[in-house]
């Protein structure tokens, strides 16, 4: 029962455990609840018998049946606070462990998966999805269970005192459960296309927050605002028409077990008329038909809401079938040559980016990679660091083959600097600090002075202590860019890949981090992306892609003297540098 609980909710082990335990506590507290009827009908038992013997008497034999209800109160309170803690307490646990188990499968699987899924599509997973299966197990599974359960057991001994009456109250039950089986499919239709719409709305917020600028200075804020807007009344009529095709459904069930009352009056009147039960049964009956139906309508309502849970589920479960990147903890190598052994690769079937390339990085060499756009730069970096896998050859460091090894263990030698800094909104020490969490102060001071750092961080108001804002915003470009030099400096990796470090720099803030870049470089395997050729200058090695193949190899003297695409290049960068305003 436990795998399958964890198998079908997606739940851990402790949390499938916790699960159960809430079933059980509802269905003892839903028992507990029925317990007064059952002292109801023991009184109106002995009162009746008292009548027929003539010697009744108010008061007399009234104490026992008040300490039975005192008894009940006492437990129900005892099993509304097992109930609570069981349920709630114990969801709000598992909705942590759940959001970082969704979490940690995520950082396990290559960009690839990111690659097709939008930041808010993954968002909603970790935040509503989990949400919704937080809800399921603190409301609606245990109390359906618990009502089910309950009913079960009520039913049994109502059946021992009249089969006829018995059956005229729980035909409901199975008639009201194949309304709400008929109803499945279109509610689930319902629930994924809301789901859906929530996730564009998500991202179409998202998209306007992150390009306000761009959205302003082009005069776009209305129409954008007018998409936007559209986006939220449309979140109106999804809601809407939920509900309602949620409401028809489940009150249509319902229906049917009002008309409960009605069956077991009918047939408890011919019962008493054929003189097949007695006057105190019919009774106890109509009691327990108070009793025993508000929980099956409490349990229809379940189940629509654990349908729409369970599309929520589904969601997540996508997730936790993604194959994931393995590969050994550990990692040996004879040095750090990076090579690329006859590799091909596409980011989607059919779309080849990468075509039998190979060449070899050396360890001590700068390796640089050009060519027109599109020609597979960028993805040769990110194949090397395994942020994917390559579709067919191998890639190798120091002659071990990388897609043995675990990605975060790969990482380790690895310091990696991208065109697009990413900075988190905490102080300059802690952004450089990510480079290596243990660093000392003494070691990220150091590492800010060798990326060029401290003239503009000592005019900070807080220096290294300074908050930066998100992912930035309180810096300039070249600011940021040194920051992320200074944390892959402060990594001290022995391989060191750039992906157009210095494209979006101007001419004084591009001196400053190619000075910084000097130092990170020294004796390492270093892999550059760049257009700019005089960045370049002096290369050790460069690879010239186009087309996903390489076109040409060699120094850049021997490129030069080719008279090829890298030749071409040069002599077109050298005339635009000339270029001014007519």
């Amino acid at each position: 029962m436990i795998r399958w609980l964890q198998k079908t909710l997606t739940l851990s082990e402790q949390g499938a455990k916790n699960l159960r335990t809430a079933c059980i506590a509802c269905t003892c507290y839903n028992l507990s609840l029925i317990l007064p009827m059952w002292i109801i009908f023991f009184l109106l038992q002995a009162l009746f018998a008292a009548f027929d013997a003539g010697d009744f008497a108010p008061g007399i034999g009234m104490m026992p049946y008040a300490g039975a209800i005192a008894a009940v109160l006492v437990l129900c309170f005892i099993l509304t606070v097992w109930q609570y803690n069981s349920c709630f307490t114990s969801a709000y646990k598992e909705s942590r462990e759940s959001r970082i188990s969704i979490a940690e499968k995520m950082r396990r699987l290559p960009l690839s998966f990111f690659g097709n899924r939008d930041l808010a599509d993954l968002t909603t997973t970790i935040m509503s999805d989990v949400t919704g299966l937080e809800h399921g197990f603190s409301h609606f599974i245990p109390e359906m269970v618990g009502a089910a359960m309950s009913l079960l057991i009520c039913s049994l001994g109502l059946f021992g005192m009249n089969v006829v009456m018995a059956a005229a109250l729980i035909w409901v039950l199975p008639a009201s459960l194949i309304v709400m089986a008929l109803g499945k499919r279109r509610l689930d239709a319902e629930n994924r296309i809301t789901n859906r719409n929530k996730v564009q709305r998500a991202d179409g917020i998202q998209e306007f927050l992150d390009n306000i600028k761009e959205i302003k200075a082009d005069n776009q804020t209305e129409k954008y605002l007018g998409r936007l807007d559209d986006m939220l009344k449309s979140q109106v009529k999804d809601t809407i028409r939920t509900e309602l095709t949620n409401a028809v459904i489940v009150n249509l069930a319902s229906f049917l077990v009002k008309l409960a009352l009605a069956t077991v009056v009918v047939a408890g009147a011919g019962q008493l008329i054929a003189g097949k039960t007695t006057p105190l049964i019919f009774i106890v009956f109509m009691i327990a038909a108070t009793r025993v139906l508000m929980p099956i309508e409490g349990c229809l309502v379940n189940i629509a809401a654990l349908f729409s849970t369970m599309t929520q589920i589904d969601r997540l479960k996508e997730v936790y079938r993604e194959t994931e990147q393995v590969g050994s903890t550990e990692a040996e190598y004879r040095n750090y040559d990076i090579e690329f052994d006859h590799v091909s690769f596409a980011y989607n079937t059919g779309e080849q980016v990468s075509s039998d390339v190979s060449f070899t990085a050396k360890q001590g060499e700068v390796t640089a990679l050009i060519g027109p756009s599109g020609g597979g730069k960028s993805t040769c970096t990110k194949l090397a660091a395994r942020f994917w896998d390559a579709g067919k050859g191998v890639i190798r460091i120091g002659g071990t083959d990388i897609s043995t090894i675990n990605p975060e263990t790969l990482l380790k030698s690895y310091s990696i600097v991208f065109q697009d800094v990413l900075l988190f909104n905490a102080s300059i020490m802690e952004n450089i600090r990510i480079g290596r969490k243990d660093a000392t102060d003494e070691e990220v001071y150091a590492a800010a002075r060798a990326a060029c750092c401290e003239g503009f961080i000592e005019k900070l108001p807080d220096g290294y202590q300074t908050v930066i804002g998100e992912n930035g915003s309180r810096l300039s470009g070249g600011e940021c860019q040194r920051i992320s030099i200074a944390r892959a400096i402060l990594k001290d990796a022995p391989i060191v890949l750039l992906d157009e470090a210095t494209a979006s720099l101007d001419v004084e803030n591009e001196t400053e981090v190619q000075a910084a870049l000097s130092t990170l470089l020294r004796g390492r395997t270093v892999l550059v992306i760049a257009h700019r050729m005089r960045t370049i200058a002096n290369a050790d090695h460069i690879i010239v892609l186009s087309g996903g193949k390489i076109a040409e190899e060699g120094s850049p003297e021997e490129l030069w003297a080719k008279n090829g695409i890298y030749r071409h290049m040069s002599e077109l960068q050298e005339e635009a540098a000339g270029w001014q305003l007519a």
